[in-house]
């Protein structure tokens, strides 16, 4: 269950964002051209919209080497227009004031009949996920842990975000517990989940927790993993990745990497 203290906003459109709604752009890209109706559900949605310039987001100032690099960029990689292009639409062809989470890009890319529920735990978060979301999906106050793999269709088209905030150590077995979850639930879903990477072997273990659950895994290394006490890059484990994923991925890394990285920083796409 999610920390109560945790706030997206603090970290709105940092790197960690970019690679993981720059993938989530592909993925969605990928659903909408199945025939539908397509079920998408949404663990840990946030509040779906930031404003960069609020408090929040201006303590830390991660945007700076993350969405404002991005839309900056006059050479942007292909693999990174989509997402670009959400934030431009976010922001009605503007400056870059705000950024647009998984709860705007999702319902914005949902065809008549697809369903999209969302969970977010706080209740003011909550409140502004239900005013982003209009009629364009749920937004369910509670645990989505628990309540994704019981809401996915179980049959048809079906994409699941798992992004859960990791100031619990439960969250990296939980998060493995509930792919696999919704995988029994729909075997034919795509499954992406999003964590930070600290420490080699917090990594490892969570991969170990999903050893018999073929994924694709993208790795984003700002620098070396020697101190667990740093948010030192971010991963996702993807099952029922598509083809040509990987290139994608590649792409959005190593232009993560060149915007944000540091000595020692690399990137790695694979399957355990």
């Amino acid at each position: 269950m999610r920390a109560v203290n945790y706030r997206h906003a603090f970290h709105a459109g940092n790197f960690a964002d970019i690679v993981k709604h720059a993938a989530l752009t592909h993925l969605l890209a990928d659903l909408v051209r199945r025939p539908g109706p397509a079920s998408i559900v949404d663990t840990h949605a946030g509040a779906g919209l930031y404003d960069l310039q609020g408090a929040e987001a201006q303590k830390a100032r991660e945007a700076e080497k993350g969405v404002l690099k991005l839309m900056g960029d006059p050479d942007l990689p292909p693999a990174l227009a989509p997402l670009a292009q959400a934030v431009r639409a976010a922001n009605d062809g503007g400056a870059t004031r705000l950024y647009p989470g998984s709860p705007w890009l999702i319902s914005r890319a949902l065809r008549s009949g697809d369903r999209y529920t969302a969970w977010e735990l706080r209740p003011d978060i909550c409140a502004d996920l239900r005013r982003v979301l209009g009629k364009q999906g749920r937004a369910v106050e509670g645990d989505g842990f628990a309540g994704a793999p019981r809401e996915l269709a179980a049959k048809g088209p079906a994409l699941a975000l798992i992004d859960a905030p990791f100031e619990q150590g439960e969250d990296y077995p939980r998060t493995a517990r509930a792919m696999q979850a919704i995988l029994r639930r729909n075997p034919a879903a795509t499954v992406m989940a999003w964590l930070p990477l600290k420490d080699l072997d917090t990594f490892d273990r969570f991969l170990g927790d999903l050893e018999d659950t073929p994924v694709l895994v993208a790795e984003a290394r700002l620098r070396p993993l020697t101190d667990p006490m740093k948010m030192n890059g971010c991963a996702l484990a993807i099952a029922g990745a598509s083809d040509g994923l990987e290139t994608q991925l590649e792409a959005i890394c190593a232009w993560v990497l060149e915007a944000a990285g540091e000595a020692g920083a690399r990137s790695r796409i694979w399957r355990p």
